[in-house]
């Protein structure tokens, strides 16, 4: 953030503004950069801006003709131009700086052109680390019911103002003035209010002696009164620094509030004094005060009912402390669960203890990862810290997208859930009310086509599945994902409340059932059915599966690993196959030693590394496994005698018995095998066994994690033969998904 030294040097003086009438506002979708906007136009000056985002604040201001630029380029500023920063601003890299400087237009801080905007007013400045928004707000509102009709200019939008600012024809102007920074040395204060005093913004005050000291100089700016909490001692040391006319308040008898707690208590004690002070009836003050609601992210309500939901700005301990006490006060013995974000690393790191004290108020706390702002990363200093010494249950969530799924998981009826703190946490209430309002049919999406060998087949398995989806009453849609990742790159499909609640993966091959779709779908954190990504990958190795399966007793057939321009050992007869590709895509029967090298060549198309094994004659079938129920097997008689990629996927190329014609003492035994080889490699839901029976022996041949799903496949064949339809198929495939990734219903 801003250093002292870059506020005595690289600002232009504040009398530089007089005669000035365009103004550029870089972080202009801020609210107090959104304020000061607004008030420069309403007073007529030219406006414009720029931010890194787009947000609803930043639509607004295009709606009242302010032209705003999204993204940081500096093509909007011009000669002439007063620029303004927030104080998040980095005077070095933002390119709107570079172009001021280069243009020679003069560089502001909010805060400066604030105070010259209020010139004309007589300032009731709201200072103190917490309560400032709320007690300007109630200031406010105090001052507006006593027809006093005050300019407030609040540090976030107060929701029955529609804004951050509210314009009065008055004299008086009620102002938060934040002593981070040293901003609120930029005003003309004639009363002060003073909420509490502790260390804070220790980036740049240092230490509690450079803080008081620079309290107390904005303190002795005033002309009128010091209002100060007689129950906080850092505003009481203030008070007996600054000499002058003070006044001390405290909270007295309770009051019927519509924001509860005894801190906001105490800060409408403090409103009301000053409206005694100039002039206005404290009855007024407090009946006003009995209906205010406050500002936007102080303890506002954004859902009410039977699971409510709050979002709230506390981000030090003793305001989070008295956040919960209030709530626990106003909701009594419903669960409070707080989703939590701490703010700056050296906010964090002499607190840690602390934060986990004030959070233990609650009865669940999800904490996310700190809110750096410009800050680096200091070593030692991290959210999980905090989570450790939390004496109530704690869920550690890095990354603050995953925590309105996550709470969800944890939620009930009678729940208040809470989002807290001050950085981009805030993004959480709403997106957690959304979550609430996930409602209707579960949402999936088929993923089909993607860029293996298999692709032709994947198209016609997502056909059949989306339309046997729909069927049973999902709401489904196909996707290509390859498609997506190599076009466009646009994953918002998968994203945010629109998500779907499962991806039905009817891919095929490489980059499908090898792990690598099972891992993006990880990333992003939605279900998808099928195995997971360690067993898809060990299952598409065929070598990496022969090995685990012989460990565990299973036959399989003597083979040979031959990479791309090495030398076979085995003799023919051999099948020669990809070591890692679909069951049939580049596989050769091999007769002849003489026709081994061209069979070589074939599979190494398509993998670096070629599987050689015998060629075991005999009765091929195939097993298919739900869960921990093996399928009748299928017996496969192709019509050309072997069964390739043809025989396999062309409608009439092969025969298709199920069950098989062998006994039932061997249909048990394969059935074994099945489940022994879906168990040992670690598989989920549904998979196929392919194996050869050679007389009494039986050999395993591989195992297919994603089956397909088309008008030929093994799978559905097996599952009829059973008495389950296509359709409960498909569906007791999602059901297992969704249930073994333990996603609510």
């Amino acid at each position: 953030m801003r250093k002292p030294v870059e506020i005595q040097t690289a600002f232009a003086e504040r009398s530089q503004l007089e005669g000035r009438r365009s103004f550029y506002l870089v972080g202009i979708g801020g609210a107090g950069m959104s304020a000061l906007a607004k008030m420069l136009v309403k007073r007529g000056f030219a406006v414009a801006g720029s931010d890194s985002t787009a947000s609803p604040v930043t639509a607004e201001l295009e709606v009242e003709g302010i032209s705003v630029r999204i993204g940081h380029s500096g093509e909007g500023v011009s000669q002439g131009m007063a620029v303004v920063l927030t104080d998040a601003i980095d005077l070095e890299t933002s390119p709107e700086v570079q172009r001021a400087r280069a243009l020679e237009c003069p560089i502001f801080r909010r805060s400066q052109v604030l105070g010259w905007l209020l010139q004309s007013y007589r300032v009731i400045a709201i200072t103190g680390t917490h309560g400032k928004t709320t007690t300007t707000g109630m200031t406010g509102a105090g001052l507006i019911a006593a027809g006093l009709d005050p300019l407030v200019v609040v540090g976030a939008t107060v929701p029955e103002w529609g804004s951050p600012v509210r314009e009065g024809k008055g004299e008086w102007a009620v102002v938060e003035a934040c002593e981070a920074y040293d901003s609120f040395h930029d005003l003309d204060p004639h009363h002060i209010v003073l909420t509490n005093l502790e260390l804070d913004h220790v980036d740049f005050h240092g230490n509690w002696e450079n803080l008081r000291d620079s309290v107390v100089r904005f303190a002795k700016k005033r002309s009128g009164v010091l209002f100060y909490s007689a129950s906080d001692s850092g505003a009481c040391e203030v008070a007996r620094l600054v000499g002058g006319e003070v006044m001390a308040y405290e909270a007295g008898k309770p009051r019927s509030l519509a924001l509860p707690g005894d801190h906001n208590l105490e800060n409408a004690t403090a409103a009301v004094a000053v409206l005694e002070s100039v002039g206005g009836e404290p009855a007024v003050g407090w009946e006003a005060l009995s209906t205010f609601k406050g500002a936007e992210r102080r303890l506002q309500v954004l859902r009410d009912g039977a699971i409510t939901v709050i979002d709230d700005y506390a981000h030090h301990p003793t305001e989070i402390e008295a956040s919960l006490r209030a709530l626990r006060s106003a909701y009594g013995s419903r669960r409070l669960v707080v989703a939590f974000q701490p703010h700056l690393y050296s906010r964090t790191a002499p607190l840690v203890a602390d934060f986990a004290a004030a959070l233990s108020l609650a009865d669940v706390v999800f904490i996310t990862d700190i809110y750096p702002a410009r800050e680096a990363p200091m070593p030692g200093v991290s959210s999980a810290r905090i989570a450790e010494l939390i004496k109530k249950p704690v869920h550690y969530v890095p990354n603050r997208h995953l925590l309105p799924r996550e709470v969800l998981q944890v939620t009930s009826e009678g729940d208040v859930i809470v989002g807290m703190g001050a950085g981009n946490i805030a993004e959480f209430a709403p997106s957690f009310v959304r979550e609430l309002e996930r409602t209707g049919p579960k949402r999936v999406a088929v993923c089909y086509g993607g860029d293996s060998a298999e692709r032709e087949v994947s198209l016609h398995s997502g056909l059949a599945i989306e339309a046997a989806l729909k069927r049973k009453g999902y709401d489904a849609f196909l996707i290509d994902v390859s498609e997506v990742l190599l076009k466009s790159g646009d994953l918002r499909a998968f994203v945010g409340p629109e998500r779907p609640d499962l991806a039905f993966l009817a891919v095929h091959g490489t980059n499908a059932e090898d792990g690598a779709i099972q891992g993006l779908f990880h990333l992003l954190h939605v279900p998808y059915t099928g195995s997971g990504l360690q067993s898809s990958a060990i299952a598409m190795d065929k070598d990496r599966t022969k090995q685990i399966l012989l460990a565990k007793g299973i036959r399989v057939p003597v083979g040979q690993v031959v990479r791309a321009g090495g030398k076979c050992t085995l003799k023919a007869p051999v099948v020669v196959k990809p070591n890692a590709q679909g069951s049939t895509v580049g596989l050769s029967f091999v007769k002849h030693d003489s026709e081994l090298a061209e069979a070589l060549q074939k599979a190494w198309q398509y993998d670096e590394s070629a599987l050689v094994e015998e060629w075991i004659v005999g009765t091929e079938i195939s097993v298919p496994v739900l869960g921990d129920q093996a399928l009748p097997p299928v017996e496969i008689i192709p019509a050309s005698g072997q069964y390739d990629f043809a025989a396999k996927y062309l409608p009439g190329a092969t025969e298709e018995i199920c069950p098989a014609r062998i006994s039932r003492a061997l249909t048990a035994e394969v059935q074994q095998i099945a489940l022994s080889a879906h168990n040992a490699l670690g598989c989920s839901g549904a998979s196929r066994t392919d194996m050869i029976i050679r007389g009494n022996e039986v050999f395993v041949l591989e195992v297919n994690t994603l089956p397909g799903m088309t008008g030929t496949s093994l799978l559905p064949n097996s599952a009829a033969t059973a008495g389950i339809s296509f359709d409960d198929l498909v569906d007791w495939i999602v059901q297992e998904a969704l249930t073994r990734h333990g996603k609510k219903a």
